[in-house]
């Protein structure tokens, strides 16, 4: 392989496995905050060992994803200097945005409300896990519309003289269409991933401590926290159907190729079927036999519609292209892109199929003890966490052979290719740099797990029981 092709990989490599922490801490962080409340409402001791647990597994999840998430914006010069130089004017904005507002914001409160339990009054400390929440959240959006930027560039113009991209407006590019739509998405996936989590826990403790005989500790413990997550993963679940919908109809728009390779759909047809399941390599459109088919799916998928919808295939749209752009190859990995898609659909229902069943064992103030759902519980915890995964790999992996996507609608020049982007390294320097960075990843990988599993089965502590008093307010001396 080529310095390209090892710079693709590792970038992958590292930006897949920092995005499995994201969206835990993204949806976590609120979940926590909850039960906080939840515990300065009710009163309820419950309530407070539930926020030391699962704010225990969060302040975990966050470290190592600060750690894993330094190296990102680190490649852009190390590996894409020429994509830095072209676009870092205008993505370097909403990247230093995310670290002096959003980063500083967690971070600074995320240490208040650490060692801020005996020494705060409670409604403050309440509030730092709140702002803490607002901040990881808010770090979400600058980087969303980062990436909205490369997906669909906007609030900037070519320089000829620098040959370089230039802010013109940083609202533009604050309010992207595509970040607007993209965020939603982002957040309700994070959501429906820290609600799996708590719900897969929970359930699992539910049924360990039943059949252990503390059914006290099930009902006023595990249960009340299963439930809130089983909640949250049905709002959360709608809110990922209908967001994704929006974005699709807009990718159809901005970016027809990446929706016509998530298809396959190789020549234009009006009305074409949803394929669920096909054979073949897919980037010969030849071999590709479509076994189960659904129909209205797509131009529904694409303007809302039950028919009368043209959809442009990959080889009308390489034809077009080549018309616009020159030659090249402007068609994405119709197999990965292919896929990618389904697994972020597909792996989605192991969330669905355990908040029904959640919701149909706790119904009516009963207490599950059957060992089928706790099994199903830790089934279902890593399946939103790969489909996001997958989600990201078919949204950056659709759009290539773009670093940054032209924009349909104008915006002259604001265009790269990965190969365009790439650092001038020899190869045997990014293979240096992608084996260290690999070698640590999996050792941080390895810790991040092995830290959540040993916490996830301590449970929450005993000594967890007694809430701290608030601090009363220091008297000021002035006596020497």
């Amino acid at each position: 392989m080529d310095a390209l092709d090892l710079s693709r990989w590792q970038f992958g490599i590292t930006t897949v496995y920092h995005f499995v922490l994201v969206p835990l801490t993204i949806g976590l962080a609120p979940m926590v905050a909850i039960m906080q409340t939840m515990w300065m409402i009710t009163k309820k001791d419950a309530w407070y060992r539930l926020t030391k647990f699962f704010g225990k597994l969060l302040l975990i999840n966050f470290a190592l994803g600060v750690a894993t998430g330094i190296v990102q914006e680190f490649q852009f010069g190390m590996n894409w200097s020429e994509y830095s130089r072209f676009v870092g004017d205008v993505f370097g904005a909403p990247l230093a945005m995310e670290g002096l507002v959003a980063f500083f914001l967690e971070s600074t409160f995320l240490g208040l409300w650490i060692f801020g339990w005996e020494r705060l009054p409670r409604g403050v400390h309440l509030a730092t896990i709140w702002l803490v929440a607002i901040g990881v959240n808010a770090s979400g959006y600058f980087i969303v519309v980062a990436n909205s930027f490369m997906q669909h560039p906007v609030g900037a113009e070519y320089n000829a003289e620098s040959g370089r991209a230039q802010l013109t407006s940083i609202g533009d590019l604050l309010s992207n269409n595509t970040a607007l739509v993209a965020y939603p998405h982002v957040i309700a996936g994070a959501f429906l991933t820290a609600g799996t989590f708590v719900a897969g826990i929970s359930g699992w403790w539910t049924v360990r401590t039943m059949r252990r005989g503390r059914e006290q500790d099930a009902r006023e413990l595990f249960r009340p926290a299963a439930r809130l997550a089983l909640l949250v993963m049905i709002v959360a679940g709608v809110a990922v159907a209908w967001t994704g919908d929006s974005q699709g109809k807009l990718m159809f728009v901005q970016q027809p190729m990446k929706m016509a390779s998530a298809e396959s759909l190789c020549n234009t047809e009006t009305d074409p079927d949803f394929s669920v399941l096909t054979i073949g390599t897919h980037n010969n459109c030849d071999s590709v036999t479509s076994v189960i088919e659904l129909p209205f799916v797509l131009p529904f998928l694409a303007e809302g519609k039950f028919s009368g919808v043209t959809l442009q295939g990959v080889n009308q749209l390489q034809e077009q292209y080549e018309q616009e752009f020159g030659p090249g190859n402007y068609t994405p990995n119709l197999f990965v892109t292919y896929w990618s898609f389904r697994m972020m659909i597909g792996l989605a229902a192991g969330s669905a199929a355990l908040a029904l069943a959640g919701l149909w064992v706790t119904r009516r103030g009963r207490v599950p003890d059957q060992r089928w759902y706790s099994w199903l519980a830790l089934i279902a915890i890593p399946m939103p966490f790969l489909a996001n995964s997958a989600g990201w790999i078919f949204t950056e992996m659709g759009r290539q052979p773009w670093m940054v996507h032209p924009n349909p609608t104008g915006v002259d020049m604001i265009r790269l290719t990965v190969d365009q982007g790439v650092s001038n390294h020899s190869a045997a320097t990014v293979w240096i740099s992608i084996v260290t960075f690999t070698l640590l990843y999996g050792a941080l990988g390895v810790v991040w797990l092995k830290l959540m599993i040993r916490y996830a089965k301590e449970g929450p502590m005993d000594h967890d029981r007694t809430p701290p008093d608030p601090a009363e307010p220091k008297q000021l001396s002035f006596e020497y």
